[in-house]
This record gives C-alpha cells, sequence and structure tokens, in this order.
C-alpha cells in the first residue's frame, strides 16, 4: 500500500533538483550582473573607445593645436586643480 522511498513521487525528484538550480542561479546572475555594472564605471553605456576625454586632456589638446596660448593654459590648468 505505502511506497517505499526510492519510488516516492514517482521519478519526479529531478524537478526538485531544477528547481534548486533556478533558485541559486538568480542571485549568482543578479551578483555578476552587479560586478559588471560596479567594473564598468556605474552606467556608462559608451565602449572604452568611445569614452569623452576628460577637461585636462581638452585643455591639453587646445594648447597643442595653438588655440589657447600658454598663460591662458597656465590659467585653466590652475583652476582645473584646484576645483
Amino acid at each position: 500500500m505505502w511506497m517505499d522511498y526510492e519510488g516516492y513521487g514517482m521519478g519526479w525528484h529531478w524537478l526538485g533538483w531544477l528547481g534548486m538550480a533556478f533558485f541559486w542561479l538568480i542571485p549568482i546572475l543578479l551578483v555578476l550582473a552587479a560586478v559588471k555594472y560596479l567594473k564598468r564605471g556605474r552606467g556608462s553605456n559608451a565602449p572604452d573607445g568611445e569614452r569623452k576625454p576628460d577637461a585636462r586632456t581638452v585643455l591639453e589638446e587646445r594648447y597643442a593645436r595653438g588655440e589657447i596660448d600658454r598663460e591662458e593654459y597656465l590659467q585653466k590648468r590652475d583652476d582645473l586643480k584646484r576645483g
């Protein structure tokens, strides 16, 4: 009348393992996504090659092209260091 332990559930015990795998898969994927998000620079959608240069780089490029003179370059560089 009663089934022994081996026959209990008629072979459906593998669904329990599948459920447990999905249960642990979701938190693991969430942790990996959080690490990737934090490592990438907090939501910057631009790929590494397309990131905008910082202000000092732009200033140095303008000075190198001759768009600004030495005095203006030094003044703006000092302003950036203070700010």
